[in-house]
């Protein structure tokens, strides 16, 4: 039984069923991790960087570092990339700018390493 609500010349569930399975395809196709080395600023928020569309097309892979500079209050007010490739340091800093640390008594700086692998 087709119920006429979902049945259209768009939309079929042959073609919801290949989507989802494209989308899950993506997401086990590349993945992100990362080493994190501060003085005692445990990460409280953490958000993932988004993998540079090109980059996978391109197969580029690597670990980016990049220092972050946290305030007091745990909010990242600065980010640069110590080392990496350029094409996927932007998504590095982009993420690590969003993140948010625990407390602490002072300003400190923080680094930290995110791996950009291709799972194939």
């Amino acid at each position: 039984m087709v119920l006429p609500a979902f049945h259209s010349d768009r939309f079929s569930p042959r073609r919801a069923a290949a989507a989802l399975l494209r989308c899950a395809l993506a997401v086990a196709l590349f993945s992100c991790t990362l080493a994190l080395h501060a003085e005692d600023r445990a990460v409280k928020d953490r958000v993932p960087p988004a993998y540079p569309e090109i980059a996978k097309r391109m197969g580029i892979t690597g670990v980016v570092e990049v220092q972050a500079t946290v305030a007091p209050d745990g909010k990242v007010i600065a980010v640069k990339t110590v080392s990496g490739n350029s094409m996927l340091a932007s998504a590095a800093q982009t993420a690590v700018q969003h993140w948010r640390f625990v407390p602490g008594d002072s300003q400190s700086t923080v680094t930290v390493q995110l791996n950009f692998t291709l799972n194939r």
